[in-house]
């Protein structure tokens, strides 16, 4: 969570001592919002916790996935999965080489 008392700078003190901020970036895993003439201009953060922010964004876009395909199906809608992999099994596959007859 954001901090308004250390964790917005100007982008001039970011420039005169980006090692200090840096290290707080490190320590705090907490991003800090850089202002341009007082009104916030760009986020950093530390890379760690980039990292984990976009696992947890990509796990929450499947679990969204999973409850649109649950309610889908609850709806009655689509087939099951045992259908659905028949189908596949059946269809021809392109990147599959072709023989060549001799």
């Amino acid at each position: 969570m954001l901090d308004i008392s250390s964790d917005i700078k100007p982008l001039s003190s970011f420039k005169r001592d980006s090692v200090t901020l840096i290290g707080q970036l490190k320590q705090t895993g907490r991003p800090v919002v850089l202002t341009i003439n007082g009104k916030a201009e760009v986020v950093v953060q530390d890379a760690k916790s980039y990292q984990r922010m976009v696992e947890l964004v990509d796990r929450a876009e499947a679990v969204v996935g999973i409850r649109k395909g649950l309610a889908s199906m609850a709806r009655g809608e689509g087939i099951p999965a045992e259908k659905a992999f028949e189908k596949l099994r059946k269809r021809p596959n392109p990147s599959t080489p072709k023989r060549r007859e001799s």
